[in-house]
């Protein structure tokens, strides 16, 4: 057991000869404990040097090799559901000379990616996706007359959503070869792991057993009510010892429950099911964290890390070579403690109050909310659709539902948005997280899209607060107004403002006018109000925060298209479709001639990285506004108003 991570390159000679899992095959079953070790110990070392997701990949390392020793990928294809665990797969993948790039530009995901490697079979990021995947890959095998095994890797968490139970049921209707493997890493369905639980495994798994099982059958196909009597016979056995009988209802064999940290007991069961026709389900139990201390004791707390650096060097009372932060970004909140905070404050005025997420819970910060509020507090798990309808038949009867989501995850749920609550107009606050670019977790997590997808629906208020005050006064407004409200707001802290703690609401679709300059109306939304006032600085520029994307402030759009030259929209959101398209929809419509320069993010998915580097990559930083606007007035040639 680790108690500290490793900051140095440890010693890991047999990982080191495992360059792909063909090479990976020729070691001795005796040695795979050892590699377990070692991968163990080097996944800490990495992810501890670049940061990123350590929890379910120490979870899953005895798994990992027992799956790559006993099957052949990427023939066989190994499908992982949201990708958390991937780490040691890429690993064992020929991957692990470039661990130390991950979620870094240019460098490896931090999902699986078919374009990275051919032994991801599936692109992840979001959850419950991996059974439906699997079994397409399978069925394509079939139609193709290909031989391969199709083996879906789900968690118990993601286990919750209702996509892996639609999968579930299909996959038992089909009646073909596919291995489900549900690991349990938070006991959350099953802590039967026992001696006679992991006999009964075993003996399940088993060839005598599964031609016994499979024999008998035929034989009493004959005789319908033995045969009935019979799967009752082994319904009731299974139900003794494991909670397999929803899963053999549904028409799968069920094999479990047993030590997901086995090494070489899983690969004996793996090998036994290899051999196996049908639907298998394989429950393991593994310990999230797995081997490191810290992680064990606190599975949520570590289930991703940031960068580890070393303590500097210490002279006298302070450490050299470095600067000391300022003080306002140290006390700074983030925009997810402005909304836990607003939420808590809400929640003491109006006893309607009631706050729903679908696992989003401590990362929304609602964690103080569900700790003063518990019986208003309902964490749903990873069930994004049930979330929103959820909260429309709490809105039908009285309750004021606030759903704290991810912009990324809110995709999942678009026809309940649009059904359940926008049709009927009912009551729902939507505060939506993770806004924009989100960095080293790449395009699977990134909110891109959110603006182009809220506006089109009826009955919708979408807002865009530009700074932390800005974002609690407009969680004031979308609650006080009755009817379907969205309040998008970006990852990580803003520009450090003090924030005005009344709960006083703001008219709905007026913005402001921060600046007053000449030829160049920029109006900026979101997150985009901070670099427009620093490129209007240079360009004696108007900026003005929309605050509003819906209903838009019309009348000083209006104003400003009769007294400016240029009028430029700035986004952190789709150009196609977002908040530029409704400028360019209403001042069309309302006959106003003037250019315009629409900025946003570009019509294609941005690889990871930092998210400044990435804003400045698709022209959305202070420079790049600037040149941007420059080249749009020489070319309507427009004279430059620059300061």
């Amino acid at each position: 057991m680790l108690e500290e991570i490793p900051l140095t390159r440890p010693s890991t000679p047999l990982l080191d000869a495992i360059d792909s899992p063909a090479a990976l095959k020729l070691l001795e079953l005796a040695q795979l404990t050892q590699l377990a070790d070692e991968l163990r110990l080097f996944l800490l070392y990495a992810v501890g040097q670049t940061g990123g997701h350590l929890g379910a990949g120490l979870g899953v390392v005895e798994l990992t090799i027992a799956l790559h020793y006993v099957f052949n990928a990427p023939d066989d294809r190994l499908v992982w559901d949201v990708g958390h665990q991937a780490y040691p797969h890429k690993i064992l993948t020929g991957r692990r000379d470039r661990m130390l790039t991950i979620r870094q530009t240019g460098g490896l995901a931090a999902f699986p990616s078919r374009k990275e490697s051919a032994y991801d079979a599936f692109g992840v990021g979001h959850s419950s996706t991996s059974i439906s995947a699997a079994l397409g890959m399978m069925r394509a095998a079939q139609l193709q007359g290909r031989k391969q095994h199709t083996i879906a890797i789900i968690g118990d968490g993601a286990m919750t959503a209702g996509m892996a139970f639609e999968a579930l049921n299909h996959a038992g209707h089909l009646d073909d070869n596919i291995l489900v493997i549900l690991n349990d890493n938070n006991m959350s369905i099953s802590n039967n792991v026992g001696g006679l639980s992991s006999y009964f495994a075993r003996m399940w798994a088993s060839k005598p057993y599964n031609f016994i099982r499979t024999g008998s059958k035929r034989m009493l196909l004959k005789i319908p009510p033995a045969l009935k009597a019979a799967h009752r016979a082994e319904e009731y056995m299974k139900g003794m010892v494991s909670p397999g009988t929803l899963f053999e209802e549904i028409g799968f064999n069920y094999i479990g429950v047993i030590d997901g940290h086995d090494t070489l007991g899983l690969v004996d069961i793996l090998k036994n099911i290899k051999t196996l026709r049908g639907p298998q389900l394989l429950h393991i139990v593994t310990q999230k964290g797995k081997g490191y201390a810290a992680s064990e004791n606190d599975p949520y707390g570590m289930h991703a890390i940031n960068k580890i650096s070393p303590a500097p060097k210490m002279k006298g009372a302070e450490a050299t070579g470095s600067a000391k932060p300022e003080a306002s970004l140290l006390t700074a909140p983030t925009y997810s403690q402005v909304f836990g905070d607003w939420l808590c404050d809400m929640a003491q005025q109006d006893a309607l109050l009631v706050g729903i997420t679908p696992a989003m819970g401590d990362g929304s910060g609602m964690k103080r909310f569900a700790e003063i509020f518990p019986d208003r507090f309902h964490d749903v798990a990873i069930a994004e659709q049930h979330s929103v309808t959820f909260a429309a038949g709490m809105a039908c009867d009285g309750l004021k539902p606030i759903v704290a989501i991810y912009s990324t995850f809110l995709q999942r749920a678009y026809d309940q948005l649009i059904h359940d609550v926008a049709l009927q107009n009912l009551d729902v606050l939507f505060a939506i997280d993770r806004a924009g670019l989100v960095g080293e977790d790449g395009p699977t997590h990134a909110g891109s899209f959110d603006l182009s997808y809220l506006r089109c629906i009826p009955n919708m208020i979408v807002m865009t607060p530009s700074d932390e005050n800005e974002t609690r006064k407009l969680l004031n407004t979308g609650y006080r107004h009755v009817g379907p409200t969205a309040v998008r707001y970006p990852r990580g802290k803003g520009p450090g403002v003090a924030i005005d703690l009344s709960l006083e609401p703001v008219t709905i679709g007026k913005a402001v006018s921060r600046r007053q300059g000449k030829s160049v109306a920029i109006l900026a939304f979101g997150s985009m109000v901070a670099p427009a006032m620093q490129a209007a600085e240079i360009l004696n520029a108007s900026v003005i925060d929309m605050r509003f994307v819906k209903p838009l402030d019309e009348d000083l759009i209006g104003d400003m298209a009769a007294s400016h030259q240029l009028i430029v929209t700035i986004e952190e959101n789709a150009v196609m479709g977002g908040a530029g398209s409704a400028v360019n929809e209403f001042l069309l419509q309302s006959n106003y001639h003037i250019p315009v320069l629409n900025l946003g993010l570009p019509d294609r998915f941005l690889d990871q990285g930092k998210v400044p580097e990435m804003l400045a990559a698709v022209s959305l930083d202070r420079d790049h506004i600037i040149s941007a606007i420059k080249a749009k007035l020489k070319a309507c040639k427009i004279r430059s108003e620059a300061v």
